[in-house]
């Protein structure tokens, strides 16, 4: 039986006009990092875009692809952070989710972007949890990850704290030639241009009403397909947030071993929301 945990959302008011940036300001930190990926699991969900759009703040609209729009988690195990500039040694590590859905929007200017946005990013990295919103964009919640790892073979478990017998993802995978039957991708390179152009995600800044914005830089974006055994996701698995046969399970890639940096975007304030 899937456990079903209450998670904190977006609260969405409706007193302005959706749909238009009505700010965006200079970033208050410009902090790039230098990483290498070591473990990118990406998760995804076909789901009906009215529900989406419920869950998205203005000016985001889902991206539908093939009549569906896409959500999902990213798992990230990265090693070697640090701030562009400094030698590899001095970096990092830590591991990461975060549960986003693939976006749309018209920016200043009026031009169509395309992006994620970042409902909610989980860390075991204590530093990510203090300076998350603060040396480099989005509010990191602190969170527990057993990883296991036999060949090409993946498990692995998001737990918030003090919470080990209510998971808010396990997931049980291995490679694959061919991606998940019933995908809304018809190909492997239809996948990579997907994800390509969702580089840029906004999430929750740690001011009422901005987001913060980050942008994956990298020239590998290589994916492999997986094929999942098991998959329990509790934010997917809420009936109130998605009613039956609006959620299905899609499909799942895989990066490893990718150099990339990550740069600040700025804010974007629109319409009237909280968090």
């Amino acid at each position: 039986m899937t456990n079903i945990l209450t998670l904190p959302e977006p609260t969405v008011a409706t007193t302005q006009a959706r749909g238009r940036v009505t700010r965006e300001s200079v970033p208050r930190v410009a902090l790039s990092l230098r990483a290498v990926i070591d473990l990118r699991l990406l998760i995804n969900y076909r789901v009906a875009p009215e529900v989406l759009a419920r869950l998205l703040p203005p000016p985001f609209r889902p991206k539908v692809v093939h009549r569906w729009g896409l959500a999902g988690i990213c798992l990230l195990r990265l090693r070697e952070v640090r701030p562009v500039g400094l030698p590899a040694f001095m970096g990092m590590a830590s591991e990461n989710a975060a549960h986003r859905i693939a976006v749309e929007w018209e920016d200043a200017a009026g031009h169509t972007r395309e992006g994620v946005f970042i409902l909610r990013r989980d860390t075991a990295s204590r530093f990510n949890q203090l300076v998350g919103g603060r040396l480099f964009p989005g509010v990191h919640h602190a969170a527990d990850f057993h990883v296991w790892e036999p060949g090409n073979r993946f498990k692995i478990g998001v737990f918030l704290p003090g919470e080990a017998d209510r998971p808010l993802l396990r997931v049980h995978a291995h490679l694959s030639d061919s991606i998940s039957g019933g995908s809304v991708f018809h190909s492997l390179p239809e996948a990579v241009e997907f994800f390509r152009a969702g580089s840029l995600g906004w999430s929750p800044g740690r001011t009422a009403g901005e987001l913060d914005g980050m942008e994956l830089s990298t020239r590998d974006w290589r994916l492999e397909p997986l094929a999942v055994d098991w998959v329990d996701s509790a934010y997917f698995a809420a009936p109130d947030r998605f009613p039956a046969g609006s959620c299905h399970f899609d499909s799942a890639f895989l990066m490893r071993e990718v150099a990339c940096e990550w740069h600040a975007r700025g804010q974007l304030k629109a319409g009237d929301f909280v968090f």
